[in-house]
């Protein structure tokens, strides 16, 4: 894994999970919380006078932020949204990312906007989650001819409950709400999940395997119930490589914008070719979003990791090996132009 805890600490990733009145958010949520070593930051907005869904969250979280009284992008210049994030992204938390659960009548393209364009300036967004319920999809969201607007910022869909269905409808339903999704928006990233239990590695890092000291017992309690749960959840497959030398940045910006089949996301440091000497780069891809920072220290050595549930293992290896294969006999100019374009859109 891409080593993230360093005195350079990066932006913290900020996904929002988003999705109907009861389409299972809560569930996800509580699934992520249990993933061994993770240090997530979690906002949950409910609407209305009390935080009713915080009480359903049973996992353990290092620092937890509840937004009430309200939706959050409906919230005076997003200014609750934007004081929790402020609170949780402190380096001292060393947060490997924040969940924002939005309520159910949220919009999530409001929402993802807040995010992107966020005041505070060590969080980036992440990815939005969008969970489905697959019985009352065609019932409560998407009712009209054109697909809903929802669907353009997702980065993921979560499709559940197809477990409520008869065998001969869950494949049915679940290619209908597919291909509506992609209507609006063909580069969603699609799985099928009941209960919320898809593969963490989706969602966010971790750099170790065993719960921090700081960790509450219970957190190791859940996880250990949730593992004697025979039904588990589908695992993601991904490829790495390491970079002993520098990348044509050029290349590196073809692969970041064409990821491998089957890829969700895409991350790692990398020492890129510059006009007189190497730079270093962090590249966080997510779907089809690109971003790019710049590391005020060049690293020694190279690294990049391709994730996805449907990974063409095979084709990913074949692109690090092209990557790293790619001929530098001169200057890319070009290609350094395109990779610092990406880095400024990025902020």
């Amino acid at each position: 894994m891409v080593e993230q805890k360093t005195a350079e600490r990066m932006r913290v990733p900020v996904i929002a999970v988003t999705g109907h009145l009861g389409s299972g958010k809560t569930s996800l949520l509580n699934h992520l919380l249990r993933e061994p070593g993770a240090r997530i930051g979690v906002v949950i907005n409910d609407f209305g006078e009390l935080n009713v869904d915080a009480a359903l969250v049973t996992g353990q979280v290092d620092q937890a932020a509840a937004i009430s009284g309200g939706c959050l992008c409906c919230l005076p210049n997003a200014g609750g949204l934007d004081d929790a994030l402020q609170q949780l992204s402190q380096p001292k938390l060393r947060l490997d990312a924040i969940i924002v659960e939005a309520s159910g009548v949220a919009d999530p393209v409001a929402l993802a906007r807040i995010i992107q364009f966020s005041d505070v300036g060590n969080v980036r967004l992440g990815g939005v989650v969008e969970v489905i319920d697959a019985v009352e999809h065609f019932r409560t969201v998407d009712t009209e001819p054109i697909p809903p607007s929802r669907y353009a910022v997702t980065t993921l869909a979560v499709i559940g409950k197809t477990d409520l269905l008869t065998a001969a409808e869950r494949e049915a339903v679940s290619a209908r709400i597919r291909d509506r999704i992609r209507e609006r928006n063909p580069d969603v990233y699609t799985v099928t999940a009941d209960y919320g239990r898809i593969d963490p590695q989706l969602v966010f890092d971790t750099v170790t395997e065993e719960d921090p000291l700081d960790q509450l017992p219970i957190a190791q309690l859940l996880r250990e119930e949730a593992a004697q749960d025979h039904t588990g959840h589908q695992h993601a497959s991904s490829v790495s490589r390491e970079f002993a030398e520098t990348v044509l940045p050029g290349a590196l910006v073809d692969l970041l914008e064409n990821p491998p089949a089957g890829a969700y996301r895409m991350k790692g440091r990398l020492r890129v070719r510059g006009p007189r000497q190497p730079r270093g780069y962090l590249v966080n891809v997510v779907g089809r979003s690109v971003q790019v920072e710049r590391l005020r220290e060049v690293p020694e050595a190279g690294e990049l990791v391709v994730i996805g549930m449907d990974l063409a293992t095979d084709a990913a290896a074949a692109s690090l090996e092209a990557l790293a294969a790619a001929d530098g006999g001169s200057p890319d100019k070009e290609g350094l132009a395109r990779l610092e374009r990406h880095r400024r859109l990025s902020e």
